[in-house]
């Protein structure tokens, strides 16, 4: 899973992707200080896999990984290149989703490019010049694609829905609004790539004192919920400082810390959370003396697809699959006490994996 992180200027943008990857990425009081893209790979939180590798005594425990993409902050005009803008946006564009921080406090020590805090002015400042950003890419493919179109009827199609999103995003309107597409055009709408079609995530950055209520009493949170609700996107809410705080502690200090602040977990697992449950994912397990590990699949996968994750083999000569829940595994303490209480089932190429399951794959190639 691929996240981009983008927002204004000194909205503490930069200071989330260093809590969340520990990356130490230049976090400066002025705009344009974030040029380059910065990069960086999280380990997913998992307890399931810890304890699975424990009760193994595996040489290797993996947990899934996410890679945050910082980029630079973005402002008025940044399409047309004010401020490198658009070569930031390229930098986003095979992300899976978009995180988008968004300041919901009041500081007159951190300065806000507009002079004053307006979260709805600011995120409809970001999606303009996405969608200004998607005209550009847009107007490339179709001045291509217009014109092969003539000789070929295939294109045809493309053609239509290319000068169906150009009206609808010169209207102001982001691109996964658009309604009534059918499969076809489902499918050239991903092919596109574009920025205003990828889901949001919005982080709602509050003052140390508003984050243990998760941001009820802050107004500016409220109207950020009260947009979200409306194009069905997640928000969390975090204080971008103390996240900053918890990534220099340990595992048993962070939690001391987190429950001093009356807080059940950190920024991290609450972006987690809300991307798995955005982007439609979940994780199985596989556990051994050699390794326990977790895979990252979509929801509604079947068993040989998610073989198929671990190596193309194993989905080609899928035989079946033998399945336990990690609770049960963990309760039995093996995988041959589990199978004597009948809490292992032999499950065939139809079965939907379920997030938490422990597999087994039996192949033959």
């Amino acid at each position: 899973m691929k996240l981009g992180i983008v927002g204004l200027p000194n909205v503490g943008k930069s200071t989330l992707f260093n809590s969340l990857t520990k990356a130490g990425a230049q976090a400066a009081n002025f705009p344009f200080c974030t040029i380059d893209p910065n990069v960086g790979i999280v380990a997913v939180p998992d307890e399931r896999i810890k304890q699975l590798g424990e009760m193994y005594n595996s040489k290797k425990v993996t947990p899934a990984t996410i890679e945050f993409v910082d980029i630079a902050g973005l402002v008025k005009g940044a399409s047309k290149g004010e401020g490198l803008g658009n070569q930031f946006l390229a930098n986003i564009r095979e992300v899976d989703a978009i995180v988008h921080v968004v300041r919901c406090f009041e500081d007159s020590n951190v300065i806000h490019v507009d002079g004053s805090v307006d979260p709805l002015r600011d995120i409809e400042t970001i999606n303009f010049e996405l969608i200004f950003s998607d005209l550009e890419v847009l107007e490339r493919r179709l001045s291509k694609v217009s014109k092969a179109a003539r000789m070929d009827k295939s294109l045809a199609k493309e053609n239509a829905l290319l000068e169906k999103c150009k009206a609808h995003l010169e209207a102001g309107k982001m691109a996964k609004t658009m309604e009534d597409l059918d499969e076809d055009e489902l499918t050239l709408m991903k092919e596109f790539n574009f920025l205003t079609y990828k889901p949001v995530i919005y982080a709602a950055n509050v003052a140390e004192d508003e984050v243990a209520d998760d941001g009820a009493s802050n107004a500016y949170v409220a109207k950020v919920r009260e947009y979200a609700s409306k194009e069905n996107s997640e928000v969390f809410v975090i204080c971008a400082q103390i996240e900053q705080e918890i990534s220099e502690l340990d595992d048993d200090e962070k939690a001391m810390f987190l429950e001093d602040l009356g807080l059940k977990e950190s920024g991290l697992e609450k972006l987690i959370a809300a991307s798995y449950k955005t982007l439609g994912l979940m994780s199985f397990l596989t556990a051994g003396e050699d390794e326990t590990r977790a895979w990252t699949i979509k929801i509604g996968t079947k068993a040989p697809q998610a073989a198929g994750k671990i190596h193309t083999d194993f989905e080609r000569g899928f035989i079946k699959a033998e399945v336990v829940n990690y609770k049960d595994l963990l309760e039995t303490g093996s995988l041959a006490a589990a199978r004597e209480k009948a809490m292992v089932r032999m499950e065939g190429k139809d079965y939907v994996v379920q997030d938490g399951d422990v597999i087994l794959f039996r192949f033959n190639v």
